[in-house]
């Protein structure tokens, strides 16, 4: 019987493996911080100008509305509701560009554009702006892609998010008025819509030591089941 072992921390990498995942991540950065900077960059112009731009965001179900399915994730009502979204929208589309490196690109355009999409059919026509809808779509398609995928990285990432933004689950729910719960559902919703799409796809889910030993454990048990047949039969051959 093979000894049981548990290693906490990964197998040793070479030093050009831990060159190549640092070059990744910095790569995975890219598109977050560029779509961050944009953020950014408007809630600094609506300051220095004195201006609002509450009417370039999400109106559902009026030509109107139609604009903020590009432009109400980039627009926030106050400093708070940015840094607030900041933080987790890095964090969680860093990881996906970091774990889904061929689809990510194709993967965050289409939750972005799939949320607004569904806040402009079915949410409250009250005037949504934020991020927070693309926030709730990755950390969904990260979270249910590691249930599909059986991928303990992925969910871990989505799971640590969840615990820093507190509000996370109950933002799915009319818990407060002016919180746009129906844009965070509808977020929620493109996330898994897209998880359960590409769950075939994606980062190869790693083989952990215990799996190894177990599949050694089924070799061995058909071996042994092999060996019983092949016993039988010479038994039988023998009798008659």
């Amino acid at each position: 019987m093979p000894k049981l072992t548990f290693r906490y921390y990964p197998h040793p990498i070479t030093p050009e493996q831990a060159e190549l995942e640092k070059k990744i991540f910095r790569y995975s950065l890219f598109v977050p911080l560029l779509f961050l900077m944009a953020m950014w960059m408007i809630k600094i112009i609506e300051s220095t100008m004195g201006i609002r731009l509450v009417n370039l965001g999400m109106y559902p179900r009026h030509t109107q509305g139609l604009t903020g399915i590009i432009m109400s994730p980039l627009i926030h009502g106050d400093w708070q509701h940015l840094i607030g979204n900041s933080a987790s929208f890095l964090v969680l589309s860093t990881a996906l560009f970091f774990f889904y490196r061929k689809l990510a690109f194709r993967i965050f355009v289409i939750n972005y554009l799939l949320s607004g999409i569904l806040l402009w059919l079915g949410g409250r026509q009250v005037w949504h702006i934020g991020a927070s809808g693309v926030i709730y779509g990755l950390a969904a398609f990260l979270m249910f892609s590691g249930i599909f995928r059986k991928d303990v990285r992925l969910l871990t990432i989505s799971l640590i998010v969840v615990f820093l933004y507190g509000s996370f689950i109950w933002g799915l729910f009319p818990v407060k008025e002016n919180i746009s719960w129906d844009g965070h559902l509808m977020g929620a919703a493109s996330g898994t819509i897209l998880a359960a799409i590409f769950h075939k796809y994606g980062p190869p889910r790693p083989r952990y030591d215990w799996e190894e030993e177990d599949d050694d454990d089924e070799d061995e048990d058909e071996d042994d089941i092999e060996e019983e047949r092949d016993d039988e039969e010479s038994n039988v051959t023998g009798n008659t």
